[in-house]
């Protein structure tokens, strides 16, 4: 339970961090949204099927880092 409170403060954190540096312009709320969604997603999947990077703080950054460049970079045209 403690590292799933700790993978959505992780990925919040990655989400404001990208935002506030300019590495995306998706605005705050939602790029933090994003992040916590894909590292949502990877937190159950690795619980699953076992699927790792190593330890659940470098899954939740790697996870954040995926979404982001993966979900908007879907929606612009």
């Amino acid at each position: 339970m403690f590292s799933l409170i700790g993978t959505f403060f992780i990925a919040g954190l990655v989400g404001y961090i990208s935002e506030h540096t300019g590495w995306t312009h998706n605005g705050y709320l939602p790029s933090m949204i994003i992040c916590i969604g894909g590292a949502f997603v990877f937190f159950f999947v690795g619980a699953m099927f076992g699927v790792s990077f190593g330890s659940p703080g470098v899954n939740a950054i790697l996870s954040s880092i995926g979404a982001l460049v993966i979900v908007p970079t879907h929606w612009r045209k």
